[in-house]
């Protein structure tokens, strides 16, 4: 019989606050952020996640994210090339986009909030259309990764009937140390600027579209000007014949720090820009306006002058004279430097709320790459010099969440408690809420483990303490000094009596529990819990780890020479030596019934040791780096391993086999632990975060659990394989490393996935399902015509298709319902799947949907594809033209209509607003009044002259 095991599956992940892989946004109560593959949500004055944007099954990291003008929507690009739209409200996905082949870097809406770009590692640039959820056009020549991109609005010179796209041009900046121009209605690039001799990192427009600020990696930032004139009219040739600019260099503006320039960033509404050249802080400018430098530099040709009057000497005519010739006003006076916000921990980016609550201050919204969120409130400029103004900190968000690598877990006994520790703190967190219900300083946390009673946390550190935690106080009650170097394992015995710490030291102690009586100056009352050192066993290496058997006999001992010494546990006499590893063993666990040994290596290996002879069962290449922890479910010989690929595996240890491979961590795994009823997993990782991986109740076939990862294999070879178009045949070249001079510099937005391969095949088979059915019938109707009257009436009609009885549906409804369930962003990759015998027969049905009147806007939106698609053979083929000529009639006539009921509702809608303009507004009339009237108001004591108000 086969054997089934039970699956397990990613339930939760917590102790993230914020990842560094993206952009933040704020809106001045919420705080979107990345948080690996998800987007939390945070409500920053409450310091409480609000909702978290997770998609089932996507594992891609967010590495962008963009808010759109209709505020609920936002934009959000991931590691995989994929593009999803949010709805805010809902928090679940609207569209999704796929075109690019590597992360999305930059992603921008137009004004309206109808378009999006987006900019990826790939060098593509491409236009989406949000409302049609689909693809517009691919737009190439960077030659390295797009770091920014910004819609330029054209000048408002249109009137307010104008059906012209508001923002035609787009400007893009590159790793490439090119800024591009581009014209969206021809899709061309019209300036290309070197901008900087380094990479460009960022690029902002001030708030009048008139001025663009570039940053680089060697700390310069860079001023441009736009010529909004050559904007509007378009690009004229001068008197040189040379074609007129666009973008003109103005000069550079000085930093307090030469660091890479990482992010500028415009006000939306108050006169500041923020730019971000150092790890820790972001300088703050305030932007003037011409006409307060002109009062300024007035303001100081006046003092000089009045110094001069009273005789200060030759110094202050001098200055005088300097004076009279700053007249002109550079870019320094404009932009002069206002504060400085530093950040408690390194900037990964930051963000202005649209509209600030406070009167004159504004908040700057700070995402530390440390796994924290702060909002400061930064003052306006004040007008004495002696006090500067310094930005105070309003909100931070960090107790959720280690500010380090997850380095050491521990689980309580009954599984209620989790203990995790990084360098620096200890956080205690609640299993059924992942809530963190403690947070204690600590220092290099190695290794830790609940003592017995659950009371009582000790950890091990990197300089050799062994730190003891009271829960209960949330207090350090004892710190012993055990080693002289990293504590690198600690582990209690089976009957709760002591306690083992292995040590870089060479050194194994033993440790006894013992309860003393609270002192006058310790934190906790009644009873503390305290180590005794009973005895020390030498060793001739380093003691990586150690491993009492749950039976209490033996005690394992993992040394830096790459083997493991069993030794007796109460003589410590010597009785096994397992050799065979080629690298250090970083982690080992004795099964329950005391039998087998698992030992985890550096060389990426997992060996399997018969505790009885000390024979190695088995040797598994585990993972593709080295595997960190290992360990032993509970009552059986199934464990776990994590290693540095990012992956947890579950193995079988009596028949050798990986049972369940467990994607999800975006960093090396650190930290194991196990359930002690054996419900669930709990790992700590590189990323910051912690996962739960719980058992499920669906069973597991490993035949069938290896079939489904063959036909992932294959599946995403295809797709991969339909995507290489631009290497040149026979080059080798990996994917989209084509020679980018042949190409085109614009292209069709196309990228096969498996969903769009599936999409396609799920099409093909609903047109041959409805061509079998109406040639059936076709061949039923022919053979009744040439029976006679009588025959034709004993011929039995022939059964319909089950699925289309099931659906009651004609054949061609079926094909329009299949394809009508294609996502609107997937269809043309879907449709590019299609062979062309099959896209003859989708013109027939397309012919009928359009006689019928059948979603006519998807009808119009696959015929204008596939003829631009099948240009030459549809041209080709004679065939062709019988189902063309009246599919050209049918959709003329169905397009009219459409385009009449459209027109008809416009012309109501207008009508309407006409009519709510007009009942919004009150007349006023003016009353005659002669002489008499006016005197006889006068003696009534009104002097004022009244109007009657008449709606």
């Amino acid at each position: 019989m086969v054997q089934s095991y039970l699956k397990h599956g990613a339930t939760q992940a917590f102790g993230l606050v914020c990842s560094s892989s993206s952009n933040s946004r704020y809106d001045g109560k919420y705080a979107y952020v990345p948080a690996l593959e998800d987007v939390l949500v945070w409500d920053m004055k409450k310091g409480q996640m609000v909702a978290m944007w997770h998609e089932t099954g996507h594992k891609a990291e967010v590495t962008c994210i963009a808010q759109s003008p209709q505020k609920d929507a936002f934009a959000v690009g991931y590691a995989d090339g994929s593009v999803r739209l949010w709805g805010a409200a809902t928090g679940s996905v609207t569209t999704t986009f796929n075109g690019h082949k590597k992360s999305v870097t930059a992603l921008a809406f137009d004004a309206r909030g109808t378009r999006l770009a987006s900019g990826s590692q790939d060098t593509d640039l491409i236009i989406w259309d949000v409302v049609g959820e689909a693809g517009l056009f691919r737009l190439r020549g960077h030659r390295d990764q797009i770091t920014a991109i910004h819609f330029l609005n054209a000048p408002n010179h249109l009137p307010s009937t104008s059906t012209t796209a508001v923002s035609d041009f787009l400007l893009t900046s590159s790793k490439d140390t090119f800024m591009k121009l581009w014209d969206l209605p021809t899709q061309h690039c019209i300036q290309t600027v070197v901008a900087h001799r380094s990479e460009i990192w960022t690029m902002d427009v001030g708030m009048e579209g008139n001025m663009v600020f570039t940053g680089s990696g060697d700390g310069e930032l860079k001023a441009w000007k736009i010529d909004t004139d050559a904007l509007m009219h378009g690009l004229k040739e001068t008197v040189d014949g040379e074609v007129s600019k666009i973008i003109y260099p103005i000069s550079s503006l000085p930093l307090a720090s030469r660091h890479r320039v990482a992010q500028i960033t415009f006000h939306p509404s108050q006169p500041y820009l923020a730019v971000q050249s150092h790890d820790r802080t972001v300088e703050i400018f305030r932007i003037r306006t011409e006409e307060e430098v002109r009062k300024k530099q007035l303001r100081r040709k006046k003092r000089v002058k009045e110094k001069r009057e009273k005789g200060k000497g030759k110094e202050d005519e001098d200055n005088l004279s300097n004076g009279e010739e700053d007249t002109e006003v550079t870019l320094v006076d404009l932009f002069t430097p206002h504060l400085i916000v530093r950040g408690s921990g390194k900037i990964r980016s930051f963000d202005f709320p649209l509209n600030d609550s406070a009167r004159g201050t504004i908040q700057l919204f700070l995402a530390l790459s440390s796994n924290a969120l702060e909002v400061y409130n930064v003052p306006p400029p004040t007008r004495a010099k002696d006090a500067p103004s310094e930005a105070t900190r309003l909100f931070s968000i960090d107790i959720p969440g280690h500010r380090t690598d997850v380095r050491t877990l521990s689980l309580s006994s009954d599984d209620q408690i989790l203990g995790s520790a990084s360098n620096g703190s200890l956080k205690i967190w609640n299993m059924k809420t992942t809530a963190c219900i403690r947070t204690m300083d600590c220092g290099y946390a190695i290794c830790s483990t609940f003592l017995p009673g659950d009371k009582h946390l000790a950890v091990g550190t990197k300089n050799g303490e062994i730190l003891i935690y009271d829960l209960a106080s949330s207090s350090l009650i004892e710190t012993i000094k055990a080693h002289n170097s990293t504590v690198w394992s600690l582990h209690v015995r089976a009957d709760e009596q002591a306690l083992v710490s292995g040590s870089a030291d060479k050194d194994v102690k033993f440790w006894e529990f013992e309860r003393k009586s609270a002192t006058a100056d310790s934190v906790q009352s009644g009873r503390l819990m305290s180590l005794v050192h009973v005895k020390t066993l030498k060793m001739t290496d380093d003691v990586l780890s150690v491993k009492y058997s749950p039976n209490g006999k033996f005690l394992a001992v993992a040394l830096l020479d790459s083997t493991v010494k069993i030794f007796y546990q109460d003589s410590l006499k010597f009785f096994l030596s397992l050799y065979g590893h080629k690298l250090p063993v970083l982690s080992m666990d004795i099964s329950d019934d005391s039998k087998l040994i698992v030992t985890c290596s550096a060389d990426k290996n997992v060996k399997i040791w018969g505790l009885d002879f000390g024979d190695c069962h088995k040797s598994i290449f585990a993972h593709e780096d080295s595997v960190m922890q290992v360990s032993f479910e509970k009552g059986s010989h199934y464990f776990w391993t994590v290693g540095k690929d990012k992956m947890l595996k579950y193995w079988d240890g009596d028949k050798f086999e990986n049972i369940q491979q467990l994607h999800g961590h975006h960093g090396e795994v650190w930290a194991l632990a196990l359930s002690h009823q054996g419900n669930f997993v709990v790992t700590g990782s590189h990323d910051k975060s912690i996962r739960v991986w719980e058992k499920l109740d669906e069973p597991l076939f490993l035949e069938e659990e290896r079939e489904h990862e063959l036909e992932n294999l294959y599946e995403s070879g295809i797709a991969d394989s339909l995507n290489r178009i631009d290497a040149p045949i026979g080059s080798g070249a990996g994917e989209g490393s084509g020679d980018t001079t042949l190409q085109a510099e614009a292209g069709p937005v196309i990228k096969q996935t498996t969903e769009t391969l599936m999409a396609g095949e799920r099409i093909i088979e609903a047109i041959d399902l409805a061509d079998t059915e109406i040639a059936i019938f076709q061949e039923y109707k022919t053979s009744i015509s040439q029976l006679s009257e009588d025959d034709a009436m004993r011929l039995q009609a022939p059964p319909r298709n089950p699925v289309l009885a099931a659906y009651d549906l004609e054949p061609e409804g079926y094909v329009l319902k299949t394809v009508e369930k294609v996502q609107s962003a997937a269809l043309q990759d879907a449709l590019l799947v299609l062979p062309f015998g099959k896209v003859v027969s989708l013109m027939d049905y397309l012919n009928i949907w359009a006689q019928k009147g059948w979603n006519i806007p998807l009808v119009s939106r696959i015929i204008f594809f596939l003829l631009k698609t099948h240009h030459h053979q549809v041209v080709a083929n004679r065939i062709m033209r019988t189902s063309l000529i009246p599919l050209r009639k049918h959709l003329r006539a169905a397009l009219q209509k459409q385009k009449d009921v459209i027109a008809y509702n416009l012309a109501a809608l207008h009508y309407i607003q006409r009519r709510n303009v007009s009942d919004q507004v009150a007349q006023f009339y003016e009353e005659s009044m002669d002489e008499e009237k006016i005197k006889q108001r006068i003696l009534e004591g009104k002097k004022r002259k009244r109007v009657n108000v008449k709606a």
